[in-house]
């Protein structure tokens, strides 16, 4: 049980220091007639903390699951 809470809080470490160094950047600002005649392509958005976020915490449920089956096995 014990060994479960280490790979939680490892995994739980790693995906919080991963996602703090990913913000949004600072982008120049927009062209002046921007909007006007169309969109121009642009936006600079980062997805990378939310995706990082999410992976963890799917690990961690996957890890969840896989202890649960070994366990229910043990038992049977």
């Amino acid at each position: 049980m014990k060994n479960i809470y280490k790979v939680f809080l490892i995994t739980l470490i790693i995906t919080v220091a991963a996602s703090t160094n990913v913000f949004a950047q600072d982008a120049p600002p927009p062209p002046p007639n921007h909007g006007e005649t169309g969109n121009q392509p642009g936006g600079n958005a980062p997805i990378a903390g939310g995706l990082f976020i999410l992976l963890g915490l799917g690990a961690a449920y996957g890890g969840k699951k896989v202890y649960d089956l070994r366990k229910k096995e043990i038992e049977d």
